[in-house]
């Protein structure tokens, strides 16, 4: 039997299945309460129940006392209904509210999409989830306090290993050694979620603008929209210099596919012979504008190399974009 859950103060609804957990069905509907661990055993979830009922499912007992209960407190990463519910959680609505974490993690899995594309997925300890939007990224620790940042690419609600896109960059101090010596069971350190680009509530259409494994968290953003089911409509030029270098194209041609609100325009800018390529060859901001003539009507999420990133702004913008409307993550390497 499902239950109708009323979150407080925001008066936004929900309703969670049988067998469901109240955090797992307000996730599904999109609605987005913290959390941090999944399994009882951290506590960010913890909320109150201001009305009805819950089974409070297994946790650790520490993180949810018999005071805590008697309070009315309840941990909605591990409570089930028993009746409609009324509960009191601060939703988050901007990066700003999802708590930051250093954590360690190990390397799961790795596999090479290009020749000079690795992907990286990570584990986190069992008792940990990084909560995030998606188009957020991460850092990793390295000895003599050096960081390096790369964008999450799997959705929020796929994080059962974060999945990361890096590009090799000969002589690179990370980047030598994920190409290199790194191998599946390595121990490493992370800093997250970080960064502002995420897609912002509107009824315009969205234009992704991808260079190279810009595609990483853009690819985030798209499967967590499609998941949710948003209507607007969004499109994606996605550049790289050869066919090879379009790492994950079955992807996104997949979505437009499937989602009447999706298109999806690969652009190479140095095509081989070989490739026999028909579609569309040149700069990718340049495949935009021989589109679309009036861009005032529009929100722009680019993310790529920094001239990339400048040279579609400035053109956009040009052809009417509102500055205010254009959201980017340049990619520079170090």
């Amino acid at each position: 039997m499902s239950h109708q859950v009323t979150i407080q103060p925001s008066g936004h609804q929900f309703t969670v299945q049988d067998d469901e957990t109240v955090l797992a069905a307000a996730l599904r509907e999109n609605f987005a309460l913290p959390y941090g661990c999944r399994n009882g055993a951290c506590g960010a979830c913890k909320g109150k129940v201001l009305a009805g009922e819950v089974d409070y499912g297994s946790h650790q007992p520490a993180t949810l006392t018999a005071d805590d209960k008697a309070k009315g407190m309840a941990l909605f990463c591990t409570a089930r209904p028993k009746t409609d519910l009324v509960i009191e959680v601060k939703e988050i609505g901007a990066a700003k509210d999802i708590p930051i974490k250093t954590l360690p993690c190990r390397i799961e899995k790795m596999e090479k999409l290009a020749d000079d594309v690795m992907a990286l997925w990570l584990k986190l300890p069992s008792s940990e989830r990084l909560q995030f939007l998606p188009g957020q990224y991460i850092d990793f620790l390295l000895k003599d306090g050096k960081q390096r940042s790369f964008s999450l690419a799997n959705a929020p609600e796929e994080d059962q290993l974060l999945e990361l896109h890096i590009r090799h960059v000969p002589g690179g101090f990370f980047t030598d050694q994920v190409f290199g010596t790194m191998k599946a069971k390595d121990i490493m350190r992370i800093k997250g979620p970080l960064g502002s680009f995420f897609l912002r509530e509107s009824d315009k259409p969205a234009l992704f603008l991808a260079g190279g494994t810009g595609f990483a968290p853009i690819k985030s953003i798209l499967a967590h929209a499609f998941q949710h089911g948003i209507g607007r409509q969004m499109v994606l030029y996605w550049g790289a210099k050869s066919l090879a270098d379009l790492y994950q194209p079955q992807l996104p041609a997949g979505w437009q596919q499937a989602h009447d609100n999706f298109r999806f325009i690969p652009v190479l800018s140095e095509p081989k012979a070989a490739d026999n390529w028909p579609g569309r060859t040149g700069h990718v901001h340049q495949a935009v504008l021989a589109d679309i003539a009036d861009l005032s009507g529009w929100q722009v999420y680019a993310c790529g190399a920094p001239a990339m990133i400048e040279a579609a702004k400035r053109d956009f913008m040009a052809r009417g974009l509102p500055e205010d409307e254009f959201y980017s993550d340049a990619f520079s390497f170090q």
